[in-house]
């Protein structure tokens, strides 16, 4: 029942594929409770592991594998940025975009002042066609991305701008509350400046564009400039939404820490750093990623058919 790490293999040159016996129920937590400490000094220095071979029983089974192997109870998806579904114990379906639609590489929560250090993925239902989850590493990342653009990132930092509505998600959904003053009071405790607005709420909040990982002390790309950006929206729906709402009113949008524009070809010269970083994997049923969220990026890619992926984040950390 104890681990071999040596038995690891490598996909697209990264060792992190883990080929398993069946283990279910009773035997698999006690499984994963004789290998945790394993799992730990893996993930903290390689960043991500892929388990295959298990027989996990949905979410209740995911969540406490998560839980023994994590060292701690799960976290709720606070202060969201895309919508999802709890389906019990803090565990989530991830996000619900349209099947058509990619979802670039990111770091969870990276455009907050706090993050889950870990997240998991369990595959209940692969995909008929595509629908994997690549991941990237974000050491290689802030390698590759040129000098002089880390360098006025870092400098100046990031600020995210967002207009909560039912265009993208309203207020009540990303704070789950109904009730301003825990929205307010949420916002002073995590330096969200706020204003409400005819239209709903409108925050504000600069942080980091790399940072020191806690454990490797290795320098990350760490943000989600690329993403929240209004450049990150084709050009026909770019349009159409300024023209719709104003500029000033996007739902999300990204500029400099001092409130200056980026540059939407330094975003698309990141974009394309993490294009051609990322890697793959054919996503097998109950098959089980673990990741350090600091040090490796995941994303999504278009699909066909039916598609169940679980996601479950832990141990907070905060700026």
């Amino acid at each position: 029942m104890v681990l071999n790490l040596n038995e690891i293999q490598t996909i697209s040159g990264k060792k992190m594929l883990l080929n398993v016996e069946n283990y279910q129920g009773e035997e698999l937590l006690n499984w994963a409770e004789a290998n945790k400490k394993e799992f730990e000094d893996f993930i903290s220095q390689e960043g991500a592991l892929l388990i295959r071979g298990l027989n996990i029983n949905g979410a209740d089974d995911f969540g406490s594998i998560l839980k023994i192997v994590f060292g701690e109870d799960l976290d709720n998806y606070a202060y969201r940025s895309t919508p999802r579904t709890e389906l019990k114990n803090k565990i989530y379906t991830a996000t619900e975009y349209h099947a058509s639609e990619v979802i670039p590489q990111h770091n969870e929560n990276a455009y907050f002042n706090s993050w889950p250090m870990r997240i998991g993925f369990l595959c209940e239902t692969p995909a008929s066609k595509m629908g994997n989850t690549p991941i990237s590493d974000s050491r290689i990342a802030y390698q590759k991305i040129p000098k002089e653009i880390r360098e006025e990132f870092e400098r100046k930092k990031i600020m995210y701008v967002r207009n909560y509505s039912n265009i993208d998600l309203p207020w009540q959904e990303v704070f789950q509350t109904s009730n301003k003053n825990e929205v307010e009071q949420f916002c002073k405790e995590n330096k969200l400046d706020f204003e409400w607005t005819s239209e709903g709420l409108k925050t504000r909040q600069v942080n980091q564009a790399s940072i020191i990982h806690p454990t490797t002390k290795e320098k990350l790309w760490f943000n989600q400039a690329h993403l929240f950006h209004v450049s990150s929206l084709e050009e026909e729906l770019q349009e159409a939404l300024v023209e719709l709402l104003g500029e000033d009113n996007l739902p999300r949008n990204t500029f400099f820490g001092d409130g200056t524009p980026i540059d939407p070809a330094a975003l698309d010269i990141i974009r394309d750093v993490y294009e051609k970083t990322k890697f793959s994997f054919q996503w097998e049923k109950n098959d089980l990623l673990l990741l350090d969220n600091m040090l490796f990026t995941h994303g999504r890619e278009r699909y066909e058919g039916p598609r169940k992926v679980l996601v479950g984040m832990a141990r907070n950390f905060r700026v």
